[in-house]
């Protein structure tokens, strides 16, 4: 086993630091096998798209040195070896955003955990939803709508009252932002394959951006989103702490 190492550049200097990799003899990551990534959370999901636009498909294990760390595994420097060969490993494939602008430029991203749009003004946004070429919704006005994966349906999605998906319920989440007419609409589940058009109504007046994880373009008209099954990455996690255990905690957190 070969592994690399992958520190989040924000993180201050310490001893911990010096003492893994003092007792580790780390290779680049072109060499590696095995991909050790220390930060946080924010951290995980940059590093993931530096491996995509990289092509670099090798596993990785996260070691918190974050404010929260729910992508990655409590942080200790002992038997590192020992916990990847045990660990427990996911196969996560991000979803796939196409904006075009009203410019007419298109801007293609990938994110892990959720694409959101989210208004530029003091304005709500208006948008209409568009499933597999069929108008499900023809006016939300909201602060703006959250499409997440499974994998991410515990972050912004759970804040904003969206439901918690397992790992393997092959669905995404989309969620509103704090929905003003309709009113009471919650949100929906949504099959892995299905193709998502989000329209910007009156997008001059109620001026609309586009997230993907931490990648944001501003002033959309139109955006497309579909998880891109061609692209997967291996996550790894302690077995006695893994992805799918702390999905399933969260549900039952007070």
């Amino acid at each position: 086993m070969k592994i690399a190492l992958e520190i989040d550049s924000h993180i201050q200097d310490c001893k911990d630091l010096q003492q893994l990799q003092q007792r580790n003899d780390f290779v680049s990551i072109q060499e590696a096998s095995h991909i050790i990534a220390v930060g946080g959370d924010g951290f995980m999901l940059k590093f993931l798209q530096k491996c995509l636009k990289n092509n670099i498909y090798k596993p990785i294990y996260g070691l918190s040195k974050g404010s929260f760390g729910f992508l990655m595994n409590e942080w200790s420097i002992e038997h590192l070896k020992e916990r990847l060969q045990k660990a427990d490993a996911y196969t996560l494939s991000p979803l796939r955003m196409t904006a075009t602008c009203m410019d007419n430029s298109q801007h293609t991203h990938w994110a892990f955990n959720d694409i959101y749009l989210w208004r530029q003004s003091h304005q709500t946004a208006k948008l209409s939803i568009t499933i597999d070429k069929v108008e499900r919704l023809k006016n939300l006005i909201s602060d703006g709508l959250i499409v997440a994966t499974p994998a991410g349906s515990t972050a912004y999605n759970y804040s904003a009252h969206g439901p918690i998906l397992p790992l393997d319920a092959n669905l995404l989440a989309m969620t509103p932002i704090s929905p003003f007419r309709p009113r009471r609409w919650r949100g929906a589940l949504l099959p892995n394959d299905a193709h998502v058009l989000l329209s910007v109504q009156e997008a001059k007046k109620r001026p609309v951006c586009a997230v993907a994880d931490n990648i944001e373009v501003r002033n959309v008209q139109y955006v497309e989103i579909n998880l891109d099954l061609t692209k997967t990455f291996t996550l790894l996690f302690d077995t006695k702490y893994n992805l799918e255990t702390r999905i399933l905690n969260e549900q039952f957190k007070s």
